[in-house]
């Protein structure tokens, strides 16, 4: 039965409501044989009506006498008997209502029609949230705030009341179900043109991977965010085609070696992230000897990234285990013992140390090592990995270099990733450019020209995003320059405070494109300004076709000779 819902009502009320039915039907079929008296003392036979209007208000105890005509004896004595049989089944009845809507299966059936109903309203673009925590609440926030719709599963009946506490604007559909469940997946939406893509970040990599495994088999085509934490598994997912597979102890790994390379390249990606402005302290780490306190899957990921950059490397880890399989050359890089204590930090050669890394999934002791450490070498560069969001302002007066957060850097990728494809590609091209003194004339050059933080916004040069530009594209044979976004529609001739980042078409991505460079239809432009102002010129430049004629040709278009013409 497609609704559940009304197929529990009626089967958990079935015996109530025969239970009344015939206790009516009893009443109502006595009434109408047991003889009557009229006002003149003639016996007459209640109609239907009259007995299931007498039987109604007994039953139901609101007693508006004897009607139509005073009761005989006959009668007073079967409408004792019908009053209490009436009674106790509306008793019965009402006391099996009551059960029946605190019954957790039908409140549950409810719960899936209204989900239900709120998906099939959805009539743009979404993203499908498996797992309600701290991080997926931030990407719902982010995707909140770019127009993008999304929609959770969740089995933590906890979890989702905090989810409806948050009153989330507008509102997140939530289905309560296991997160692989390939029905719960089909109800949420999988197979819906609208939905953008499925965002699994459970810590548990079985998890992510039996997830991913799933939504594949369901849709192949649709685009999956996943996070890893081990090599093997980010393998495993690229085998299965995902799209985004995010782990965030390689993301880490990769800041602190642009720390060490392209310091700018870590500030630039900061501010994309809304972590940092452009004129935030550049921290460039030194290629000296490295301490780093934990060999847990962080670690194993530093050694290599450090490694390849020929840094001197010492490890401490306490927990032998985490040592097993590991080679004898790299065993001779790690010292067992707690990395809080003097004699570890000292035998790792703390006092010639730049830089130490506290990388342990353990905030309490992070924070105790770094105290230890700045102790026996008061001019050492601090580096931590912070676990739990709550202890944000406990590292912040700790006054360490460099704190990383696993969940805030899974929540920027993968916003930058599914958010906001113009940023993510970017970042890519840049840091594949890797370049330190190009990076640097970037940051430099926005920072004077925009400011500490300026906005980026994105356009695309279709008939739905762009419709001027769009039309003039197809119909002229001009050479239309990139430079018509720069120009103030106050006045032309003046100058706005904007910069395009990269444009992406089918020919080839072009980084920093200069503003003579012609525009083309499906062309995706990335700018960065100095104010929402600006933006404003871009978009009204694009989308309004009288704007667009003053900008590229210095004079207005006649609306009114348009509309004569039209007229004709």
């Amino acid at each position: 039965m497609n609704n559940s819902a009304l197929w529990i009502v009626l089967h958990r009320m079935r015996t109530p409501l025969m239970v009344l039915i015939i206790t009516y039907s009893v009443a109502i079929i006595g009434l109408l044989f047991i003889d009557g008296l009229d006002n003149h003392g003639n016996i007459y036979h209640m109609s239907i009506f009259d007995a299931f209007y007498v039987v109604t208000y007994t039953a139901t105890t609101i007693g508006f006498g004897e009607l139509p005509y005073e009761f005989t004896y006959a009668q007073r004595i079967w409408m004792s008997m019908t009053m209490y049989a009436t009674v106790l089944g509306w008793f019965y009845s009402i006391g099996s209502l009551v059960a029946l809507l605190q019954d957790k299966l039908l409140l549950a059936q409810i719960a899936e029609a209204k989900f239900r109903k709120q998906v099939n309203n959805i009539n743009q673009h979404f993203l499908l949230i498996l797992g309600y925590n701290y991080t997926t609440s931030e990407i719902i926030k982010k995707a909140n705030a770019e127009g993008i719709r999304t929609i959770v599963i969740e089995k933590d009946i906890n979890k989702i009341n905090e989810l409806l506490l948050e009153n989330f604007t507008p509102t997140v559909p939530c289905l309560m179900a296991d997160v692989y469940d390939p029905l719960a997946l089909e109800k949420a939406g999988i197979h819906s043109k609208y939905c953008k893509a499925i965002v699994s970040l459970f810590s548990n990599d079985s998890l992510n991977l039996r997830i991913a495994i799933t939504a594949k088999l369901l849709n192949p085509s649709v685009r999956l965010a996943v996070k890893s934490t081990t090599k093997a598994h980010d393998e495993d997912l690229k085998d299965l085609n995902v799209e985004i597979v995010e782990n965030p102890f390689e993301i880490i790994a990769e800041q602190i070696e642009m720390a060490i390379c392209n310091p700018y390249m870590l500030v630039l990606q900061r501010w994309f992230y809304g972590i940092g402005d452009l004129d935030t302290k550049v921290i460039t780490l030194p290629k000296g000897k490295y301490i780093v306190c934990g060999f847990g899957r962080m670690g194993k990921v530093l050694n290599q990234v450090l490694s390849k950059n020929g840094i001197d490397t010492v490890f401490i880890e306490p927990n032998k285990k985490e040592l097993r399989g590991i080679s004898a050359e790299l065993r001779e890089k790690i010292i067992v013992g707690s990395a809080d204590e003097k004699d570890s930090l000292k035998e790792a050669g703390i006092k010639d140390a730049q830089v130490i890394i506290a990388s342990s999934d353990d905030d309490t002791m992070n924070l105790s090592m770094l105290a230890s450490a700045r102790k026996l070498n008061p001019d050492i560069l601090t580096i931590a990995r912070e676990n739990d969001m709550a202890d944000m302002s406990i590292f912040n007066n700790a006054k360490i270099d460099l704190v990383f957060i696993p969940a805030r850097v899974l929540i920027n990728k993968t916003t930058n990733a599914l958010i906001a494809p113009y940023s993510n590609k970017f970042l890519t091209y840049m840091i594949q450019k890797s370049d330190p003194i190009y990076t640097k004339q970037l940051v430099d050059r926005m920072f004077n020209k925009l400011g500490a933080n300026p906005i980026t916004f994105g356009i695309t040069l279709n008939v739905e995003k762009a419709f001027a530009v769009h039309q003039y594209l197809s119909q002229k044979d001009e050479h239309i320059p990139l430079d018509i976004f720069s120009r103030s529609r106050e006045d032309r001739t003046k100058k706005n405070k904007i910069i395009p980042l990269i444009l992406i078409r089918k020919s080839g991505n072009i980084l920093l494109p200069s503003w003579d460079i012609r525009l083309q239809l499906n062309d995706k432009i990335l700018f960065a300004a100095d104010d929402y102002d600006t933006m404003s010129d871009v978009k009204w430049i694009c989308e309004n076709k009288y704007e667009f004629y003053y900008i590229y040709k210095g004079r207005e278009r006649n609306m009114f000779k348009e509309l004569f013409n039209r007229s004709k």
